[in-house]
């Protein structure tokens, strides 16, 4: 008989389609609900689809908006392949080797694939991975029974607390300067940037963050003491980036020589740390070019050489595509639904069922709801971020609080909906079956968590 998760698998499977076929799904929804609620009285609907196809493509290739395709992009594969070095390879085999039983390892993975997380998601994500990978494959050579799906699971957890971490789309977006009158032009008093002060380092994101560290590890814990253990079987080969390919010649020796590599990655840091202590603008030199910065110097550093960082980058772009190609019909979407004037109408919506307490709850529901859909903090931010900010501002809601609603309730569902664990289920040749039961137990914990933290400050 099949398991729940079994079936549970099944169901998604046969009622979801692929997050690219969401994103265009969601774009038909947005342009016959925006022709047929917006048109105005006197244009024919053939006139006003006419115009809503040019905002549609006006809106996929706005300049800035392309600007945060790739600065997510690259928050992604920087992190990858910074994952991929021999430094982080030769951390996580020190933490194995510290690890003497399932319930450890169960711990030890969650808990620093989290903090891992909340500085780079790009990098947690891969490194929770190959930590997982890496447990089984002690726990095989040295005979200790683990539940390798739970460890999976917990290699997993980062992404329930990346976005309110340094590399979280929404905060840092409007952290930028302009940003949020950009996202809300006709939005009234709006702040020309929310500073992280309020959203990432704020006393309620400290709260969420310390609980969600204490809840997650408990759980795992006793998790742990009561599910099924076994000794994984023996992989194949183990987790590593291709090396160079024979002897260099000529100009191909400054790929290869490690002091080509260390000059710039010091560079680089240098600089960041130089730019930082000097701006005098507090905490809004942190952007996500200052964090693709800072990575890629660190990536040439960690690796030694270019050749071997060019090699991390090639196995680490392929997890990119869906950012590549759905981010744009994303902005299509948000355009379709401002300039029609359909953000208006749900604005007013929202605001004429929420109350200031209330809003922050129904914004994480909401934002958690969507991320099952639209499976991108970024592409997320992109559709509801107008709409948070006009009600926000309507309801004399904190916007940094509801910033962090959205974030809470976009990292949560994540758990759910597993576009962003292939990557982890390729490294460690789980079955999203598998991990699934544990990932739901987990995103419980996290929505009494985070549901707290908005009640609480």
């Amino acid at each position: 008989m099949p398991t729940f998760a079994e079936r549970f698998e099944t169901v998604f499977r046969k009622t979801l389609p692929s997050p690219l076929a969401i994103a265009l799904i969601l774009t038909f929804i947005a342009f016959g609900v925006a022709l047929f609620s917006t048109c105005p009285a006197d244009t024919s609907y053939a006139a006003y689809a006419v115009n809503l196809l040019g905002i549609w493509q006006t809106g996929m290739w706005q300049s800035s908006l392309l600007a945060f395709t790739v600065q997510m992009m690259l928050i992604l594969v920087l992190g990858h392949a910074l994952a991929l070095s021999p430094p982080i390879s030769r951390f996580i085999d020190k933490l194995c080797g510290r690890i003497k039983s399932g319930n450890q390892a169960a711990v030890t993975v969650g808990v620093l694939t989290m903090l891992v997380a909340f500085f780079n998601w790009g990098l947690g994500l891969i490194f929770g991975a190959i930590f997982a990978r890496k447990v089984a494959e002690m726990a095989h050579r040295n005979n200790i029974p683990i539940s390798y799906p739970l460890i999976g699971a917990a290699g997993y957890s980062g992404l329930m607390i990346w976005h309110g971490g340094i590399s979280g789309s929404a905060p840092l977006k409007a952290n930028e300067t302009g940003h949020i009158t950009e996202m809300a032009p006709n939005a009234a008093n709006v702040p020309d940037h929310v500073s992280l002060s309020d959203t990432i380092f704020s006393s309620m994101n400290a709260y969420a963050t310390l609980a969600i560290l204490l809840t997650v590890a408990l759980t795992l814990w006793l998790l742990s003491k009561y599910v099924p253990t076994s000794i994984p079987k023996a992989f194949t080969k183990n987790v590593q980036i291709s090396e160079e390919a024979g002897p260099a010649i000529g100009a191909e020796k400054l790929d290869q020589k490690k002091g080509m590599a260390y000059f710039w990655g010091a560079l680089i840091i240098g600089w960041s740390v130089y730019s930082a202590l000097t701006c005098h603008c507090g905490l809004s030199f942190i952007t996500p070019n200052f964090i693709n910065f800072i990575l890629l110097g660190a990536i040439f550093i960690a690796h030694g050489t270019l050749s071997k960082a060019m090699n991390a980058f090639e196995e680490a772009i392929s997890g990119a595509a869906g950012i590549l190609i759905q981010f744009p019909l994303y902005f299509g979407i948000m355009a379709l639904v401002r300039d029609s004037g359909l953000i208006l109408s749900i604005t007013n919506e929202l605001i004429a069922h929420s109350n200031e307490t209330s809003f922050p709850i129904t914004t994480l529901l909401s934002a958690g709801i969507i991320n099952v859909f639209v499976p991108s903090g970024g592409g997320q931010w992109a559709i509801q971020g107008p709409i948070l900010i006009e009600a926000s501002q309507a309801l004399n809601v904190s916007l940094g609080k509801s910033i962090m609603a959205l974030s809470y309730g976009d990292q949560l569902t994540n758990m759910l909906q597993p576009f962003w664990a292939l990557p982890l289920l390729g490294i460690t040749k789980l079955k999203a079956r598998e991990i699934l039961p544990y990932t739901l137990i987990l995103m419980v914990i996290g929505f009494i968590v985070y549901t707290s933290a908005l009640l609480l400050f």
